[in-house]
């Protein structure tokens, strides 16, 4: 069964995860059936402040309005089986760890959530405060997984892309989709 994936991204800084995570989807079209997107309106400013470009929708993706509350994986009868938040501010972080459900893009995972499916939030914050460590606790009880956008570099990455493939690259393992990745311990790709 192919997948369905919901992305979502917010007004945190690190417009180049979401857009490395898009197209790397492109490149694996044959693992998913349906990525529903959401992306707010805070997102599109940093998106335009840190690409120099707006937020351009993508054909082979389903968009949504974060106040859409009728897209498909606002219920769990949708069968979204991952959402993955990128890049996850605080504030959303904060909401879904405390169960409000304002917006679609809180609402979308709580209903993950609700149905033990996989909650990724790939927050970009630093440093933490408590109330953040806190949050994150609290999501990871409730099953969700917080994986920061912290790049690793004993790929020896050769450009800022591929120094965001490194963390875009991890969360795809997280999801469960094959994909061509550097391993620790390997020479080449695998």
């Amino acid at each position: 069964m192919k997948r369905k994936v919901v992305v979502a991204i917010t007004g945190a800084s690190g417009s180049i995860y979401p857009s490395r995570l898009l197209s790397k989807f492109l490149q694996i079209r044959e693992q998913w059936d349906e990525i529903g997107v959401v992306v707010t309106n805070n997102a599109k400013e940093v998106w335009q402040v840190e690409t120099g470009t707006a937020f351009t929708p993508e054909s082979s993706f389903s968009y949504y309005a974060t106040t859409d509350f009728n897209a498909p994986f606002a219920s769990g009868s949708g069968r979204f089986d991952t959402m993955i938040i990128v890049p996850c501010s605080m504030g959303v972080l904060g909401r879904i760890a405390t169960g409000i459900s304002n917006d679609l893009i809180t609402r979308a995972a709580d209903v993950v959530l609700k149905e033990r499916r996989k909650l990724i939030c790939v927050v970009r914050e630093t440093p933490y405060s408590l109330v953040h460590i806190k949050n994150m606790e609290f999501l990871t009880l409730a099953g969700g997984i917080v994986c920061p956008a912290t790049p690793s570099f004993y790929s020896k990455p050769p450009t800022i892309e591929a120094v965001a493939d490194t963390v875009v690259d991890r969360v795809l393992d997280l999801a469960g989709f094959n994909i061509p990745s550097y391993r620790w311990g390997s020479t080449e790709k695998e």
